[in-house]
């Protein structure tokens, strides 16, 4: 592999660095208003369904103990 000259490699990250579209602040704080509105949601969804599963593996448990106690 052939080894690059500093100078030209930095040259070139410029160039690669000056083609990047960035996100305008707006754009990146309705993104981050995004993220924690979808991790609040789904949390919100996995609490229901442990307390779901966790009530009916209940009742199973109640009615084991109950047939068999």
């Amino acid at each position: 592999m052939a080894r690059a000259n500093p100078l030209q490699f930095i040259q070139q990250v410029r160039t690669e660095v000056s083609k990047v579209v960035w996100p305008t602040r707006r754009e990146v704080v309705l993104t981050t208003v995004m993220v924690f509105i979808l991790a609040v949601v789904t949390a919100l969804f996995f609490t229901l369904v442990n307390i779901g599963i966790q009530g009916g593996l209940r009742l199973v448990f109640d009615f084991v103990a109950d047939f068999f106690g």
